[in-house]
């Protein structure tokens, strides 16, 4: 018997609460509870309240889900200083 396939939707995390999950608003209005996903947590991308992130759900369950992406931000997009190589101190 094939997996019933993932659905996935946009949404925007308000709040995070204990162990490692999160309360996620969907586009659509909907409000679920959400946990990280193992390849999030393995590579440490952080989530914080206000993020926006792609959640997958069963279709058996609309009331949970798994953050499988988060979005990045517009803020963090710009240019990063140049890099100075060296060590941290100075010669003399």
């Amino acid at each position: 018997m094939a997996k019933e396939e993932l659905m996935q939707f946009d949404g925007l995390v308000l709040e995070i609460l204990p162990d490692a999950r999160y309360r996620v608003q969907l586009d659509q209005g909907h409000e679920i509870v959400a946990y990280t996903a193992g390849k999030m947590k393995k590579n440490r991308i952080k989530t914080l309240a206000g993020d926006r992130v792609t959640v997958e759900m069963s279709p058996y369950d609309l009331e949970k889900g798994r953050l499988v992406f988060r979005h990045k931000d517009e803020r963090s997009a710009g240019p990063r200083p140049p890099f100075r190589g060296g060590s941290q101190f100075r010669r003399r």
